[in-house]
């Protein structure tokens, strides 16, 4: 009898799954999910946050790298992605001052990274008003995109110390599931103080809960492929070459923030629709799924003729010039 009971309740919670996924992943709702990452400008928002992030994080780790005497921001690199050879010279390269010299910033050179850092502040912040449709506050919100700084900071001291402590496991898995809260908290942070408050921290839930899965699915990806980016671009280019992996590894994390925003704001809308009693029926979800079905099945036979028709056309052509060459 229990037996039966743990099968049944197996087979209902794999037919409930399934009836999730097939919800959530219905051509309607992907096609909304879409249309918002384009609405967004989704790719060129990813390049401005890289570019921006890029700019501020390398001479703030230099200049932090100065102040504190344990801190490296080329061991961090090194050490996160265990880079070997030519990469982790490049990269130590990247962020080291000139040998036997120290690094000092002069009032021009604080300005420039100031300017930097509230740059990036400005590009975050930008994306949470155009994914969530709110009129753009630019440097009238300074003072909170100071506190979104630190605060990044801080998730970075924690993210940092999670890898240390529990990244020698196979692929840092231990620490990347330690790191999902922290950065699901961070994300919904982020958009409630980048926004002004003018989102509230339920609303952006969704979001920090994508945010945090894709990037932590991400980082897994990151460490197995950017040894090889940083070792083979450093190999060409040099120094220079580290940087080209870095503003990629950048974009691709950026997309990846960019993407969760607007999933997470398509997924906030349909939770609101569902609690107002507007959830699509069972037979519309099927309905769409059979015409996605039927679509790609008609467009398979026409390929299918094609193919056909073409490789006919080729065997009669050498027939003939079997024939011609043969009489």
């Amino acid at each position: 009898m229990l037996i039966f009971t743990e099968g049944r309740t197996t087979g209902i919670n794999r037919e409930r799954l399934v009836r999730t996924l097939t919800f959530w992943l219905r051509p309607a709702f992907t096609l909304r999910v879409i249309n918002r990452f384009q609405k967004i400008v989704g790719f060129d928002r990813s390049m401005a946050l890289a570019s921006s992030a890029l700019t501020a994080l390398i001479p703030l780790s230099i200049l932090l790298g100065a102040v504190f005497v344990h801190y490296d921001a080329a061991e961090q690199i090194i050490g996160r992605y265990h880079l070997t050879g030519a990469g982790a010279t490049a990269v130590s390269s990247l962020f080291s001052a000139t040998d036997g010299t120290s690094v000092s910033f002069g009032i021009f050179g604080s300005v420039f990274l100031t300017i930097s850092v509230l740059s990036f502040a400005r590009a975050a912040q930008r994306l949470f008003e155009q994914t969530w449709e709110l009129k753009p506050l630019s440097v009238r919100n300074t003072r909170n995109g100071l506190w979104w700084i630190l605060t990044l900071g801080g998730y970075a001291v924690v993210t940092t110390l999670l890898s240390a402590l529990l990244g020698g496991y196979v692929l840092g898995l231990a620490a990347v599931v330690c790191q999902v809260p922290v950065t699901a908290a961070f994300l919904v942070w982020s958009g409630w103080i980048l926004s002004a408050k003018r989102i509230s921290r339920p609303a952006l839930l969704p979001f920090g809960v994508v945010g945090a899965v894709l990037t932590a699915a991400y980082s897994v990806g990151a460490t197995i492929y950017m040894p090889r980016l940083f070792t083979s671009s450093a190999a060409r280019y040099g120094v220079v070459g580290a940087v080209f992996a870095m503003i990629s590894a950048l974009f691709a994390a950026m997309l990846v923030l960019v993407a969760s925003a607007a999933l997470g704001r398509e997924v906030r809308d349909e939770l609101s629709r569902i609690r107002r009693g507007h959830r699509p029926s069972d037979r519309e979800v099927r309905r769409q799924w059979d015409k996605v079905v039927e679509q790609t099945r008609s467009q398979w036979r026409t390929v299918r003729k094609q193919i056909s028709h073409r490789q006919n056309k080729n065997k009669n052509e050498n027939e003939n010039e079997n024939k011609n060459s043969n009489p």
